[in-house]
């Protein structure tokens, strides 16, 4: 893709949403286009895995501060004709500037070479310092872009850590050509024209420019033999099966990076990262607060009354619990070393909260028996509402 085409790409529009769009609106509707566009969603819908590609491409993009602050301003410099052709701004050779000193275009890119930073970097050198062919010296392959995808996993697993594989459809590396762009057996070879820079300077009028090298497309290199399976591109969509090793102790929300496994870049350049964002669904026993787990234990009235030794759970096996005798409700009563793996080292607590369970049916012998029970209790002179709310 030239850099004209992806300039001229509405990323907001592919992502319906406005420019001025908060971040996290942008990643509101990125995680519900994925969803509902994703080949696994829509197998055999090529309409529907094309849309995928074009908002995976639009939220690497506008995710990204830095990418989305030179897309903008880059795209508002085209619009007002900052560029050649790009409008009705001024004209090369035209006089424009007075004292008739040579304005490089260059000094608005942060230097102009590509590969220096800036807006430069974003044109791989369109504009450049002016000089003989190749002054800009070989310029960078493009790298991939980034691709972010989503996985849920259940609590335990989370917290214990587990292996998942993901099924990915996006640029990879052509199998064939292993991302040359040439034919198996060929090579590609250095642009006689632009030797190898991938771009061209001219002179007109008062004005030096840079520009995409016409024989080689910008890419420094001409290949004579295109690879039949990608043509010269280096790159074919594929799905194909990444495993994740999601760590222990992961936490809803969290995102994990994939050195090297986002799209392909053109013609054998690195690929972009992959950003696993983690959900976690919940447990019907488990809670989490920080690296400690909680649960909720029902006890009986004389188990807290009498105390005891109960069985609770943890995510690797049962472990015995000591109730001291006169236990109150709703104590918490901390496991040590049974919450979540810690980064540095360690683990956290199970905090176990007793809540007694109320029974709901009492046969005959149980309910003349918390009777007597209750008569003895009063005769013992216990009042559970004593000096509460000026009770007497």
């Amino acid at each position: 893709m030239s850099q004209r085409e992806w300039i001229e790409k509405d990323f907001y529009k592919d992502l319906g949403v406005s420019s001025s769009a908060s971040a996290d609106e942008i990643k509101k509707a990125y995680r519900k286009l994925a969803r509902d566009l994703h080949p696994d969603a829509n197998p055999g819908d090529t309409a529907a895995e094309e849309r995928f590609k074009a908002v995976s491409e639009a939220n690497a993009v506008l995710s990204d501060p830095a990418k989305r602050k030179e897309y903008d301003e880059t795209r508002r410099l085209f619009a007002s004709g900052g560029f050649p052709g790009g409008g009705s701004g001024f004209q090369p050779g035209s006089g424009g500037f007075s004292g008739g000193s040579t304005f490089d275009l260059g000094d608005l890119f942060g230097g102009g070479a590509a590969g220096d930073g800036g807006l430069g970097d974003l044109f791989g050198g369109v504009f450049n310092r002016g000089g003989g062919a190749g002054g800009a010296g070989r310029s960078r392959p493009r790298r991939g872009a980034d691709v972010e995808t989503e996985t849920t996993l259940d609590f335990r697993d989370a917290v214990l850590g587990v292996t998942v594989p993901l099924r990915m459809t996006s640029p990879a590396p052509c199998t064939t050509c292993h991302g040359s762009g040439a034919e198996p057996g060929t090579s590609p070879r250095v642009c006689p024209r632009c030797n190898g820079s991938g771009i061209v300077s001219r002179n007109q009028g008062a004005f030096g420019f840079s520009e995409p090298c016409d024989d080689c497309r910008g890419s420094g290199s001409i290949i004579d033999n295109p690879c039949h399976d990608c043509h010269g591109s280096g790159v074919q969509n594929r799905t194909r099966t990444i495993t994740v090793r999601v760590p222990a102790g992961v936490k809803d929300g969290s995102k994990i990076r994939l050195a090297g496994q986002g799209e392909a870049g053109l013609r054998g350049a690195p690929s972009g990262d992959l950003f696993v964002t983690v959900h976690v669904r919940s447990d019907k026993v488990f809670g989490r607060e920080g690296d400690d787990l909680t649960l909720v234990l029902p006890v009986s009235y004389g188990e807290l009354v009498l105390g005891g030794t109960v069985s609770v759970p943890t995510l690797e096996g049962r472990v015995g619990l000591k109730i001291p005798p006169g236990t109150a409700d709703g104590r918490v009563m901390r496991v040590r070393g049974r919450g979540v793996a810690k980064r540095g080292g360690g683990s956290g607590d199970l905090l176990v909260t007793l809540k007694v369970a109320i029974p709901q049916n009492l046969d005959d012998k149980a309910t003349e028996a918390l009777r007597t029970y209750l008569q003895a209790e009063e005769a013992g002179g216990f009042d559970p509402r004593e000096g509460w709310a000026g009770a007497r």
